[in-house]
């Protein structure tokens, strides 16, 4: 007997809850793609798009994940033999670097670890020692799925501008848009990267790319740029076919019109409330677990936490143990501790993560714990009681 039958809740960090309506609004036969009514959609999610990332800029879309556009922006202003910082604070920065370096850059890493967030004193020292700025671009993550650590944009832009450098300041926000907030324009970033599988709420295959008039003045100057790279006709299209480089993502597209009209008239403080709420009851849940037993947040600091998405520590071989037996018999699939541990090192099965990005609600979370709670008793995990007390009063 299992008491996973019933509605499964896909609780990793990405892809995210899919609303039925976005679902649904998928579900019809493909449109022209010349002309007609999908032309006049993709027109009106720009918009939109601006208004999540507040942003005035340019916008172009990719048929993508994040990776696809991590590529993306980098092909369009960093060449060969170029120089890029980038201060990691976990897998995913690691991982953008790493892709640079495969485009040909030079890559000036700084490593952070996996629980702490960057350190602008180092970032500053190094821009500072750039005095030929050869510096490019800083590849920032804002949320690090990995460790879910959330850095400080703001202060990263503070430093660069203290120290007189002109770099780009590029910022991957896939894990974080629509769920911690953000601000493209006022923050200070050139260039924004995200997918669609997270705080957008729409089926993985969309990844995005948000410019500024800075960062298209770099692309111009570029000695080329993959056509299909190209930002400059996605972002100001001649004809409607060079938004994507050939066909639209016709289903994703009409997912995505959707999602956003949800958010819209949600309206992002709101947006952004609901996921603080939301994360700080999770965190008190975890709070109280690792009272007594070994469970651990992987980020101390409530500051440096997101708020789409947590990363746990339990040490050994529990955190597989749990989230077997919550999907086996609970019908709730946990996150793996992705670039926490390699896969074939046992510490791989001491740490989980859980997504609370999108279209999550209080019941949704109160349910989810329900389960690690059951799941932690179910597998003789040591834990302190009082935890799903606690998260309900945080939710009040």
């Amino acid at each position: 007997m299992t008491l996973a039958n019933g509605r499964h809740y896909l609780a990793i960090p990405g892809p995210s809850v899919m609303p039925d309506a976005v679902l649904q609004a998928m579900h019809r036969p493909a449109p022209n793609i010349y002309a007609g009514e999908l032309v006049d959609l993709t027109h009106s999610l720009m918009p939109d798009l601006r208004r999540v990332a507040r942003t005035e800029g340019n916008v172009a879309i990719y048929i993508g994940n994040g990776h696809a556009a991590w590529e993306a922006a980098l092909a369009n202003v960093v060449a060969p033999g170029e120089t890029v910082l980038v201060p990691a604070t976990g897998r995913f920065g690691i991982g953008w670097g790493e892709m640079a370096a495969d485009l040909g850059a030079e890559v000036q890493l700084i490593d952070h670890g996996k629980r702490s967030p960057m350190d602008m004193a180092r970032i500053e020292e190094a821009l500072r020692a750039d005095k030929a700025h050869k510096i490019k671009a800083v590849l920032a993550v804002h949320v690090d799925t990995a460790t879910s650590v959330r850095n400080d944009i703001v202060a990263l832009r503070r430093v660069m501008d203290q120290a007189g450098h002109p770099a780009l300041l590029m910022a991957d926000c896939i894990a974080s848009l629509a769920c911690d907030r953000f601000e493209m324009d006022a923050w200070g970033a050139d260039v924004t990267v995200t997918g669609c599988q997270k705080g957008l709420m729409v089926p993985p295959g969309l990844g995005f790319v948000f410019f500024n008039e800075k960062a298209a003045r770099v692309r111009q100057a570029m000695p080329r740029v993959s056509r299909y790279w190209d930002w400059a006709p996605r972002a100001n299209p001649q004809v409607y076919y060079q938004h994507f480089c050939g066909t639209a993502p016709t289903h994703h597209l009409y997912g995505l019109r959707v999602a956003l009209d949800m958010l819209m008239d949600e309206g992002m403080e709101a947006v952004w409330a609901r996921h603080e709420k939301l994360a700080g009851a999770i965190w008190e849940a975890c709070d109280a677990w690792s009272k007594g037993g070994p469970l651990e947040l992987n980020i101390a600091d409530r500051a440096n936490r997101s708020r789409a998405v947590t990363a746990l520590r339990l040490g050994e071989d529990r955190a597989t143990r749990l989230r077997d037996w919550t999907d086996s018999q609970a019908g709730v699939t946990l996150g793996i501790g992705l670039g926490m541990a390699e896969p074939d090192d046992p510490a791989w099965h001491g740490f989980f993560r859980l997504g609370h990005m999108g279209h999550v609600s209080a019941g949704m979370v109160m349910g989810m714990l329900g389960a690690i709670e059951a799941g932690l008793t179910a597998c003789d995990i040591a834990h302190g009681p009082g935890a799903l007390e606690a998260a309900a009063r945080a939710l009040v």
